[in-house]
């Protein structure tokens, strides 16, 4: 496909409805019985009865209300669209245009939801342009909700229509939305989508709303620009951006201990967007109109700490020219969060679980004690655990924090949200420093979905401000835009870089390699054959175990079984 943008055209009007083969697609689906796994490429499947979804679909709605069971399976579908979208970018780089995009349709009917027939389809990515109306035949969704509940009066493929939402949009690189306008269950003939971009629906927030798992999570069509930066004090109202389960994990967790006063400490790596999960839980929570206070304990060195969290008298020590009241006493009656608390020393530690215990602290040089109301919101990319086991952090004050444990996932397992960050961040970006940017290439797109993100949406917003800044005005991120540092994209070279040659790959065993030049030279080898005794080989070194020999050639367990189901090489025992 091409690196700047994406046109799909319709190849003509009397094949509007044929799809390209997917014979490469099929070849991937692998059921193993006996491992007990269905594999589509690298991801697990379970084979369902539809009758069974129905009577769980019934349940949900019979117990949640028809709303937020509705918003349940939208999800579900947009994360099942989302992955789907992956694996296409990633598998069928080298199709055209239209070949690859329309997988998604087909796979969606692989999987058993309807068949799809296509009748107008046109995207540009470049200039952001996507239109495209559908017609969904033996909609498994419709069927099963008129036997549960007759007819609707709206329409009901709630999962499938999240499901083509999260497709579009992972595959596009923007939000997309799409509509039902005519469903079966309503007693149309068929189910009929249209599906643009956000911006040209009127009132998406009808629609998107059943995407946000929790009210405070930002709708995906929010144009609305916030110039602080994600490590910014900021004191307004801050709504989270996601979609992924990991996501929707903790924003559940939050808007279930936000009500209480329990102390609560977050957990995750370096960027993940703990302060502004700390913030979120402040806002929604009994507190919110009261001061939020933010300390980074790594920041403040050891001998200033004490004064930072309680104040200081004047006279309190040298150069005190005046009385200053630290964070507790600011916070009081509102929220002080303790970020990266698990650098505070042995000393530091005792005087804040005093603090905690007793709920009244001194400042530096006075005799007073003062009572402070305060909820403690603590985090952390250390593993406490073993850092009390360590001997460096106290086992009492951990037992004191660990109230409410909220792990956060890293972005790299959170691939649904990745998207969605990236037109936030160009949105705040393009407002910001007034640029005229339409989206990313595909390429770009690609590479932001294969990158490990180390730094994860910390890093994830700069490289997006660098993208807007270095992008003609006018035109679209391009790859050689955001990678400009270093970065280890760690997947497969892009259309624009040349492929290694042979001798570089196989620099360091150049007997293999001129032994395997002659045996191909000499037709001495087929390409089944050289597979035999690569799969052989590992199984030999991994003692049989089907997993660890996929570890050894550097690739799935699903891939190592196909070629092993395939009879190509005999199954042994594990």
């Amino acid at each position: 496909m091409s690196n700047q943008t994406i046109r799909l055209q319709l190849p003509n009007d009397r094949v509007k409805h044929r799809f390209p083969d997917i014979e490469d697609i099929i070849k991937r689906l692998l059921f193993s019985p006996g491992d007990g796994e269905i594999w589509l490429d690298q991801q697990r499947m379970l084979l369902l009865h539809s009758a069974a979804i129905a009577s769980l679909r019934r349940e949900l709605i019979e117990t949640l209300g028809s709303d937020k069971a509705r918003g349940l399976l939208s999800r579900m579908g947009y994360q099942s669209g989302a992955r789907d979208a992956d694996m296409v970018r990633r598998e069928h780089r080298n199709r055209n245009d239209f070949d690859a995009f329309a997988v998604g349709p087909q796979l969606h009917a692989l999987e058993g939801f309807m068949s799809i027939e296509t009748i107008v389809q046109e995207v540009d990515s470049e200039t952001g342009h996507y239109y495209g109306e559908y017609i969904w035949h033996n909609s498994a969704e419709a069927e099963e909700h008129l036997r549960a509940h007759g007819r609707s009066a709206s329409p009901v493929c709630w999962m499938q229509q999240g499901y083509a939402n999260g497709y579009l949009s992972s595959f596009l690189g923007r939000q997309m939305l799409v509509r039902e306008v005519e469903c079966k269950a309503m007693g149309h003939a068929t189910c009929r989508i249209i599906g643009k971009a956000v911006e040209q629906w009127d009132a998406p927030e009808n629609d998107l709303r059943y995407l946000q798992a929790q009210d405070f999570v930002q709708s995906p069509n929010n144009r609305q620009v916030n110039f602080q930066r994600s490590g910014d004090p900021v004191s307004a109202k801050i709504n989270l951006v996601g979609i992924s389960s990991g996501f929707n994990t903790v924003c559940h967790m939050i808007q279930r201990v936000a009500p209480t006063q329990a102390t609560v400490l977050f957990l995750g790596e370096s960027g993940v967007g703990k302060e502004q999960f700390a913030r979120t839980l402040h806002n929604i929570s009994e507190r919110a109109a009261q001061t939020f206070v933010a300390i980074n304990c790594a920041a403040i060195p050891e001998q200033l700490i004490e004064s930072e969290l309680f104040g200081v008298e004047k006279g309190g020590y040298s150069g005190a020219s005046q009385s200053r009241p630290g964070r507790f006493e600011r916070a009081d009656g509102g929220t002080l969060f303790l970020d990266e608390i698990g650098t505070l020393s042995l000393v530091a530690q005792g005087k804040l679980l005093r603090a905690l215990q007793e709920g009244e602290i001194e400042r530096i040089g006075d005799t007073k004690v003062r009572k402070v109301d305060v909820r403690i919101v603590a985090a952390t990319n250390e593993d406490l655990r073993k850092q009390v086991e360590a001997g460096k952090f106290r086992d009492d004050l951990f037992y004191r924090l660990n109230v409410f444990p909220v792990q956060i996932p890293p972005l790299r397992e959170r691939k649904e949200d990745i998207l969605l960050l990236v037109e936030h961040f160009l949105n705040r970006f393009c407002a910001l420093h007034k640029c005229q940017v339409t989206g990313f290439t595909e390429s770009a797109i690609e590479a932001l979905m294969r990158y490990g993100w180390p730094g994860n949406i910390r890093e994830l917003e700069n490289l997006i401000e660098r993208g807007v800044i270095l992008a003609p005005d006018g035109g679209a991120i391009d790859i050689d835009h955001l990678f400009t540092s270093g970065e280890k994209l760690g997947a497969a070279p892009s259309a624009k870089e040349p492929a290694p040659s042979s001798s570089t790959v196989n620099g360091n065993v150049p007997q293999l390699a001129d032994a395997l030049h002659a045996a191909l030279a000499d037709s001495q080898i087929s390409l089944d054959e050289l597979e035999e005794i690569a799969v052989n080989e590992a199984l030999s070194l991994a003692a049989g175990n089907v997993s660890s020999a996929a570890k050894i050639l550097g690739t799935t367990r699903a891939r190592v079984a196909y070629r092993l189901s395939g009879k190509k090489v005999p199954h042994p025992a594990e």
